[in-house]
């Protein structure tokens, strides 16, 4: 199972293994972590488990496609390595990935 680290607004670590296979949403949702509601439930439609990629892993991935470009346009504060973790799948090539909650979802 890939290893999914996410750093929560507070720089809060937290190391999940992530089933192969499914979104790293659902990797987050699975193990409660604090910032990833997933409203919508991964269907690319509420954004409200927009990451942010860490540096080293922001060209390493498939660019988002034009569905993840709308709602990633409509965060306040995206940066070019906003994503969308419903839109990630893990799988071997995303073992190790960091991810960063934006602040904007801590609570």
């Amino acid at each position: 199972m890939p290893a999914v680290v996410f750093i929560t607004a507070n720089g809060a670590r937290h190391d999940v293994q992530a089933e192969a296979g499914l979104s790293l949403m659902h990797a987050a949702t699975a193990a409660r972590i604090p910032g990833i509601d997933a409203d919508c439930f991964g269907a690319c439609a509420c954004a409200t488990c927009a990451v942010t990629l860490a540096p080293e892993w922001a060209t390493r991935l498939p660019a988002p496609d034009a569905e993840e470009r709308a709602m990633l346009a409509g965060i306040p504060g995206a940066s070019a390595t906003t994503r969308l973790s419903c839109q990630i799948i893990a799988n071997a090539a995303t073992d190790g990935i960091t991810l960063i909650i934006p602040e904007a979802q801590a609570r």
